[in-house]
Formats: structure tokens, C-alpha cells, sequence
């Protein structure tokens, strides 16, 4: 039994005057620790099937499972970490990362105490008492990460959480995320537009054709790439030689719908 089963999955947005089919089709299954990504053209449905797969949109059709159960967001299985870090500006550092146990009714001194841990091991020990604004970019999104860790959810949710940064702070955050979800063994679903994230951060990468989104190709990343940290793998001799050939299939798929 797969960790996590997204089965027959078909979504069609309704209006008064039309009806537009996002997904057709979608399965795919994902194991316990595994990073996969989902990757296309703009339009493609990705973030629709984020949302699915979260349990806050209900399908036209088909159904998701997580350990064989109806997958809910209420029983803090999903975690996310988003383009914006939606940080409370009022807030200290502290009173941010504890929210979603608070939230919650997990709220502890141990629970406390595991999210103080988190924040220390990733490099932001002493910033408890900061608020947002007198933190980088990078460190914000480091603080999210904190905060969608706390909750211990089972499953993430990573809706181009670097999109917004700068080249070096993205890589250096690739790296840290993938290390830390390594660490604790989590299972994460990358939503990004950007091939040598999904390469160089993935297990393996589901490319999706245009609306409506289905699944065109599955990538699977040989093992010396995922051994590595995803700043080595950018380096790594077989990175360029995947990166043209999902380029391509990306290409003739944009010129489709051209």
C-alpha cells in the first residue's frame, strides 16, 4: 500500500456562463519519504492539484488517500510552505512558529519546545524575540519552514516556496529544506516552474501536459542525484544531459497550446 494515492482525479471549474477542465485524469501514487515535484506549462492545473490533494478543493472526480484514508487537513496531516512566508508582522518569531499548534490545540511545553529546537537547528537560535521585518527574505521562509514543521504533519505542501527569493538565497534554502525533510523523513509535493528545482530537489518529477492537465511523462532521478544535496547535483554530469531532455519535452508541450 502507497503512502499517499491521488486516483482518477478530473476537476472542471463551473461558472453561470462556462465550464473549464483543469485536471483529466490524474493518478499517480507517492511513497512515505519520497520528494516528488510537479512541473509544466503555465495553466496546467498544478496548483489545482496541490489544492486536491489538500483537501480543500473536492474533485469533479476520483478521491486521494493518505495511509489508505480520505486525506484532511483537520487531523494536521498537510503542511505548508508557500511562495509568500505569511509571516503576522505583529507578531514575534516565536509567537509565528507556535501559531499552528496553538491553532491547533497542540500547544505544549514539549510542543513548544520542539518548534524552539527546530528554529535553533536551522540556524535562527536567538531571533525568538524578532519580528518579521528584522529578518531577510530567506530567513522568513526559514521561520515558515519552522512553523509547517511544528505541527509534525505527515504530508507537505511546497507551492513554489522560492520563487520570490534571490539565485543564492534559493539555493542555499533548496538545500536546507531538502536536508531537513531528509532528516525527518518527511514526504513532500514541489509545485515549481523551474526544471532545475524539480531536478536537482526530487525523487521524481511529473511533467504535465496543458490544459487540461494530465500527466504527458514521469522522470526518475537516478540515484547518484538524489544522494546528493541539490546544490551538488546542479554540479552533478548527468544533471545537464536531464535538464535538456525534460527542456524539450517542455518546449514541444508550450508549443502545443501556442
Amino acid at each position: 500500500m502507497s503512502f499517499l494515492q491521488v486516483q482518477d482525479i478530473h476537476h472542471t471549474y463551473f461558472t453561470r456562463d462556462s465550464a473549464t477542465t483543469a485536471l483529466s485524469n490524474i493518478s499517480f501514487t507517492v511513497e512515505e519519504g519520497e520528494f516528488v515535484s510537479l512541473l509544466g506549462p503555465s495553466g496546467c492545473g498544478k496548483t489545482t492539484l496541490l489544492t486536491i490533494i489538500s483537501s480543500l478543493l473536492k474533485p469533479t472526480q476520483g478521491k486521494v488517500l493518505l495511509e489508505n484514508e480520505p486525506i484532511s487537513t483537520s487531523k494536521n496531516e498537510i503542511g505548508y510552505m508557500l511562495q509568500q512566508d505569511y509571516l503576522f508582522p505583529w507578531k514575534t518569531i516565536e509567537e509565528n512558529i507556535l501559531l499552528g499548534l496553538k491553532l491547533s490545540k497542540q500547544l505544549t511545553d514539549a510542543s513548544k519546545s520542539y518548534a524552539l529546537s527546530l528554529l535553533s537547528q536551522i540556524g535562527l537560535g536567538g531571533v525568538e524575540k524578532q519580528l518579521p521585518k528584522q529578518l531577510s527574505g530567506g530567513m522568513r521562509q526559514r521561520v515558515a519552514l519552522v512553523r509547517t514543521l511544528a505541527t509534525e504533519p505527515k504530508l507537505l505542501m511546497l507551492d513554489e516556496p522560492f520563487s520570490a527569493l534571490d539565485y543564492q538565497t534559493k539555493l542555499k534554502l533548496e538545500d536546507l529544506v531538502s536536508n531537513t525533510l531528509k532528516q525527518f523523513s518527511k514526504t513532500a509535493i514541489l509545485v515549481t516552474h523551474d526544471i532545475g528545482e524539480a531536478i536537482a530537489m526530487s525523487d521524481r518529477i511529473f511533467l504535465f501536459s496543458s490544459r487540461p492537465g494530465r500527466i504527458h511523462k514521469v522522470f526518475e532521478m537516478p540515484e547518484e542525484l538524489r544522494n546528493l544535496s541539490p546544490f551538488e547535483a546542479r554540479r552533478h554530469e548527468t544533471y545537464s544531459g536531464i535538464f535538456q531532455t525534460i527542456w524539450k519535452e517542455l518546449e514541444l508541450l508550450e508549443s502545443k497550446t501556442e
